[in-house]
């Protein structure tokens, strides 16, 4: 017969199923930190010999990276001196055409790839932009223009004239979807998308289309210090600091800046 505790081993019992308090010197559980998200860069440059040259390297999928390098979709035709050439076939040393100076060497290629749904990554690195044929006007573009999430496209009016003393300015090609003419992709698999360089920021064309080439903008505005922006610098061998960009000669404007100016 299970004989019934008595008042002090219940006390006893009570003590010893008390929780023990954690001690001081251990730490407070913390969440898991989110790891930066990757991607992998290629490089394709000219030395100052003029031989060309290619690396690749793995940097940081931030905005002032994927910038400069997920412009242009693999087919896009760019105007050089010996005709349209696809994007992917075009070379250091090539002669491309500029509006504003004529014909300039390419001096730099970046290519990465945009993979529909990858986790972590901003949406909008997921997806392309389809500029139809004469959608812009009479063969602008010609045929069908496929871009990157991060091309600009030249936009003009009297407004922006008066707000940023050009006939124009660039304007992120995505924020113009309309859901007709220029429309959202969301390819099945990933896709080559590149950029290109220069010796200073030009306006380039593309079937038809001006699309800006690479410039990073000021370094307030890509916000990269030490470390980062020495990786950054590393992927354009064609300058030595980031000076060497040259300034940016062309306004760059978001699709509700144009709304407030009434031109979009």
């Amino acid at each position: 017969m299970t004989k019934p505790l008595t008042p002090a081993a219940r006390a006893s019992l009570s003590d010893a199923t008390t929780a023990v308090p954690v001690p001081a010197t251990v730490p407070p559980e913390t969440p898991p930190q989110r790891r930066t998200l990757m991607r992998k860069y290629e490089v394709l440059y000219a030395r100052p010999n003029g031989d060309i040259d290619d690396f690749t390297k793995v940097a940081p999928a931030t905005p002032a990276f994927e910038d400069a390098f997920a412009a242009f979709a693999r087919g896009t035709l760019i105007a050089t001196e010996r005709g349209p050439v696809a994007i992917e076939d075009l070379l250091p040393g090539d002669e491309v055409k500029t509006v504003d100076d004529g014909y300039q060497p390419l001096l730099w290629r970046g290519c990465t790839s945009i993979v529909p749904k990858a986790r972590g990554q901003a949406e909008h690195m997921g997806r392309l932009t389809r500029i139809a044929a004469d959608a812009l006007g009479i063969a602008r573009p010609m045929p069908d223009l496929v871009l990157g999430p991060r091309a600009r496209l030249y936009h003009r009016s009297q407004a922006i004239q008066r707000y940023t003393r050009g006939d124009g300015a660039f304007v992120p090609a995505r924020e113009m979807v309309d859901g007709c003419n220029i429309i959202e992709l969301t390819p099945m698999s990933a896709v080559p998308v590149y950029h290109l360089g220069f010796a200073a920021h030009h306006r380039i064309v593309a079937c038809g289309v001006e699309l800006e080439s690479h410039h990073p903008g000021t370094l307030h505005e890509i916000g990269l210090r030490g470390e980062t922006l020495e990786l950054y610098l590393s992927l354009f061998p064609h300058v030595e600091e980031f000076a060497d960009f040259g300034p940016l000669r062309y306004a760059r404007l978001r699709m509700s800046d144009l709304q407030m100016m009434g031109v979009a």
